[in-house]
């Protein structure tokens, strides 16, 4: 206690002497300061230590201590060089941002794309991480595409063909959809999606320099006859698809469309990119199996991600297929990456193969079937124009038409005023979207916020 206070002396009379004084001037020595205020040498110098971080002293080797210079004010950097040096900003950064970006406070969420922390497995997924950290092998190398445990785990999962040695671990899904584009493509190349799509799909197509061509899909999914006329007319060798509770609009590829689906892409000699991302997210039913469980040629990539499913942080996904494919994604990612934390791969093994998942999934089932019945509750007593024609049988969104000749980038701004998010419909097409829509999202605020939400909505479109 005695030291603690003798050194708080002498760096307050320091401080009082190097703020008066001025540069270069001398200040009093160790021994002056021992003796002026009772303190050891050892707690002087730690003072004087303290105070050359903090840039108000300055120490020269047998001469003394110093008043440091006191830098002038500085010039407001210039930096309007960089705006000719960076070139036109990239498609769809500024509408990433804002997908991604924290609700202020008061404001009730009905956008982002992750769960709400109530929903989240925070406390199984908590135990498996402090497991796996007091494991010193855990934070050794292991192989770069990933632990063989969990790569086989995605392979069951995804069906077919695909083995363990066909699967490379990513830090999430937009992760592994970037390395797939690049891998797989060159710039100036062609990429097929269905119309609309997920935004992040757009964004890493043109970050890659890719152009993206539109397909058209409806409540059954993308539809088969566009599909194979979109390959024909394009030349294209890839084409980014959700067939399960796609983004934004919630569809299904129905049975009927899977095989003709399957078929125009092999007819075309291309790739499609499944995106499962959506797998443990259902709440009507089981859903079906993945595309790439009837893919015997290694046409389907298959992406499978857990961070939607659990919770934001937990940035672990599957990518698989099969042949040279396989192997040029795995050289993609190596060269991004090298590899996946080890501690996260070994708890993300050990949750998926623990009871407590299969908790989770029935639990969040009947969670976001409860919110999803709450927004669409609220949208037919204050908003019934807005209840979509189709429900989606799962997923964690609404895609609803505005009123012709809405804005919905204004609706969506004023509806920010008005204190509920919500995201304009017309960054997720490719092209001219075919009217006004909005995304709302029943997974990021609770059941009982539900009504207030639309309210103040309705405030605005009224």
């Amino acid at each position: 206690m005695g030291n603690s206070n003798a050194a708080d002396r002498v760096v307050q009379d320091l401080r009082v002497l190097a703020g008066t004084a001025a540069p270069g001037t001398r200040l009093p020595s160790v021994r002056e300061l021992t003796v002026r205020h009772q303190a050891s040498p050892v707690t002087v110098a730690a003072a004087i230590r303290q105070l050359v971080v903090e840039g108000l002293v300055e120490t020269r080797s047998g001469r003394g201590t110093f008043v440091a210079a006191r830098p002038g004010p500085a010039a407001a950097p210039d930096l309007s060089w960089q705006t000719v040096a960076l070139g036109p900003r990239r498609f769809g950064e500024e509408e990433m941002q804002a997908l991604l970006a924290l609700p202020p406070s008061g404001a009730i969420p009905l956008s982002g794309g992750y769960l709400d922390a109530d929903l989240q497995p925070a406390a199984a997924l908590g135990a498996a991480l402090a497991r796996a950290a007091r494991q010193p092998a855990a934070w050794q190398r292991g192989p770069a595409e990933g632990r063989e445990d969990l790569r086989a785990w995605f392979a069951r999962e995804a069906g077919g063909g695909l083995r363990a040695d066909d699967m490379v671990i990513c830090p999430g899904g937009q992760a592994a959809l970037s390395s797939t584009l690049r891998a797989l493509t060159g710039p100036g190349d062609t990429l097929l999606v269905e119309s609309p799509t997920y935004l992040g799909a757009l964004a890493a197509a043109h970050a890659a320099g890719l152009r993206a061509v539109p397909v058209p899909a409806d409540h059954d999914g993308v539809r088969p006859d566009q599909l194979a006329a979109a390959f024909a007319r394009t030349g294209a060798r890839l084409f980014y698809c959700q067939p399960l509770f796609a983004n934004p609009t919630g569809a299904t590829l129905s049975p009927a469309r899977r095989p003709e689906v399957l078929a125009a892409v092999q007819d075309a000699g291309a790739f499609l990119i499944e995106d499962d991302y959506a797998r443990d997210l259902a709440i009507d039913g089981d859903p079906p199996a993945p595309l790439a469980s009837a893919d015997p040629h290694g046409h389907v990539i298959h992406l499978r991600s857990l961070t939607k499913s659990a919770a934001p942080g937990l940035r672990v996904a599957g990518l698989g297929a099969r042949g040279p494919a396989g192997a040029r994604l795995r050289a993609a990612r190596l060269l991004d990456d090298f590899f996946v934390s080890g501690p996260l791969q070994q708890a993300t093994v050990e949750f998926v193969t623990s009871p407590a998942w299969g908790r989770h999934r029935r639990g969040l089932r009947a969670e976001l079937g409860n919110r999803r019945a709450a927004l669409l509750g609220a949208l037919r007593r204050h908003l019934p124009g807005l209840v979509p024609p189709v429900i989606p049988r799962g997923g964690l969104h609404l895609w609803v038409r505005l009123p012709d000749g809405a804005d919905d980038v204004a609706v969506a701004s004023a509806a920010a005023a008005a204190g509920v998010i919500v995201f304009p419909g017309r960054a997720w097409h490719a092209a001219e979207p075919p009217g006004p829509f909005l995304r709302l999202t029943y997974a990021a605020t609770g059941a009982e916020t539900m009504d207030e939400a639309v309210q103040r909505l309705r405030r605005v479109l009224l």
